[in-house]
């Protein structure tokens, strides 16, 4: 099997807060919620039919704490690519989620910006064929 990416860990404030953002808001299916302890779960959430998941890691300390939300230092972090871009677009509007950037064409695709519970930055991407 070639490598591929498996899942990129996100620091949360909050296991139940975070899967419940990433479930009811931008529609995640949550692929695994196991304790691991008293204050340590194995939390793993991804679109549908995605082979790279997100691993929803509570933030165990003050340094942790200080980069929830800011992961990538204020650039985009993650990128969602969809095949129906405004249907996506608007269901998660109608959601609440911040779109800090306009629909834009781009040469390799429509896309806009959003911030997610944590104010980490998403790219919302349909590619061109």
């Amino acid at each position: 099997m070639p490598q591929q990416l498996g899942q990129i860990s996100l620091l949360v404030r909050d296991y139940d807060e975070a899967i419940q953002y990433y479930t009811q808001v931008l529609g995640f299916e949550l692929l695994e919620d196991t304790p691991m302890s008293e204050t340590k779960r194995w939390v793993r959430v991804a679109p549908q039919g995605s082979t790279c998941h997100l691993l929803l890691a509570k933030a165990a300390n003050e340094t942790q704490e200080k980069q929830t939300g800011f992961q990538a230092g204020g650039r985009v972090f993650l990128f969602l690519y969809t095949d129906n871009f405004y249907r996506d677009y608007e269901n998660y509007r109608s959601k609440g989620v911040e779109f800090i950037r306009e629909p834009a064409q781009e040469p390799y695709g429509i896309v806009s910006v959003f911030r997610d519970l944590y104010g980490n930055l998403w790219d919302l991407i349909q590619p061109k064929q």
